[in-house]
């Protein structure tokens, strides 16, 4: 690969919450060896509590899009990294990516939903947020080793 760095798509169903976080923690930790990107297979738009959580950490994703993974079908990339079921279930074939990964975290705004419903005040939705952000920084720090193993 010489001096070229890796590219990676992070996939999820909307491309608003985990995908946007990943990509946000690999532009942080690792952009001097990843190109990263993220996708939906819907657009969902950004998640303002995932940008708040991220912001927390120091990570602005403020201003990220949401973007479906058709606009990056003809891009060769090197992994796609799902980060949710139905993203793995119903993922794109890409032939252009050497390698596809799964790593599956929990649905942030789900469980925000469901405590919400139960009586869970705002901190308390966003601890689902900073649970996942956590889970999704320890997966990028191991970058690109753990995906190319």
């Amino acid at each position: 690969m010489g001096d070229q760095k890796l590219k990676i798509l992070f996939l999820c169903t909307g491309n608003a919450c985990r995908s946007q976080m990943a990509e946000g923690w690999t532009r942080h930790l690792k952009n001097d060896v990843i190109d990263v990107f993220s996708a939906g297979v819907e657009t969902h738009g950004v998640d303002p509590k995932a940008v708040a959580v991220m912001k927390e950490s120091g990570v602005d994703i403020s201003g990220h899009r949401s973007k479906h993974v058709s606009e990056f079908q003809d891009k060769k990339m090197d992994v796609v990294i799902t980060v949710c079921d139905q993203a793995k279930e119903s993922c794109p074939f890409f032939p252009l990516a050497g390698k596809k990964v799964h790593q599956g975290f929990a649905d942030p705004p789900a469980l925000a939903k469901d405590l919400a419903q139960k009586g869970g005040d705002e901190n308390v939705q966003l601890d689902c947020y900073r649970k996942v952000r956590d889970e999704i920084r320890a997966f990028v720090e191991k970058l690109p080793d753990n995906v190319l193993s």
